[in-house]
This record gives structure tokens, sequence and C-alpha cells, in this order.
């Protein structure tokens, strides 16, 4: 699930600065009750709005596969998601899921991959 926007955070906020009761606020911009509350106790705590940057180290795979993808699916275009994986870990020494490599050859520009699942 994607954060809401910093725009769309300041605009309720500003809806509620205004006066307008929070259930009006929450119906009109589509959003909860406790999300209203919560952007107002970060506003007042930190003076910030925006979303928080997510915890934990960054995601090394997406990167990895998103730099290493394109050139190999142009070579490889024929090979299933497990030989891609396999391929990938290879080259890396690095594990992939199937899921997380169908995600990324998804996730790619341009689209149109194939997304071979099983050999015939």
């Amino acid at each position: 699930m994607r954060a809401y926007s910093k725009d769309l955070r300041v605009k309720v906020l500003d809806a509620v600065d205004c006066g307008m009761p929070r259930k009006e606020v929450a119906r009109i911009f589509g959003v909860s009750l406790p999300s209203i509350k919560r952007w107002l106790k970060r506003r007042r705590e930190t003076g910030e709005v925006g979303a928080k940057v997510p915890s934990g180290p960054p995601a090394i795979k997406g990167a990895m596969l998103k730099e290493w993808l394109p050139a190999h699916l142009r070579s490889n275009p024929d090979l299933t998601l497990e030989e891609h994986c396999e391929a990938f870990e290879e080259e890396f020494g690095v594990k992939v899921s199937e899921a997380t490599m169908s995600r990324s050859i998804s996730g790619l520009p341009g689209g149109g991959w194939p997304l071979k699942k099983s050999p015939h």
C-alpha cells in the first residue's frame, strides 16, 4: 500500500485547521479518521506532514534486478521465470523468488516482456 501524497495530507490538515469537522474532511477527501489524527499528531510533534521513510535496509535485489533484467531479457527471451531466477543467482550469488522476478519484469518500462511460466 502506498502512502498518501504530501499534497493531500496538507489539504486535509488545512481543512481541519479551518474548522471543518474531521468526519466531513474524511468523507470529502476519502481518508480515514485515524489517518487524520495520526497526521495531526505527527505535525504537532515533528512539524512534518509527509510520509515517513520506510525503516530497514534498502531493497538491494530490486535495484540489481532493475539494472540487470533489460539486457538479460533481450538476450534470453525464451527462459521461464525459474530459469531467469537461476541465471540471476548464478551471476550475483543472490537468490530471488519467481514472484519477485515476475514483479520486476512486469515493472520494467516499455512492458511487453515475455513471461513464460513453464517449459513447453
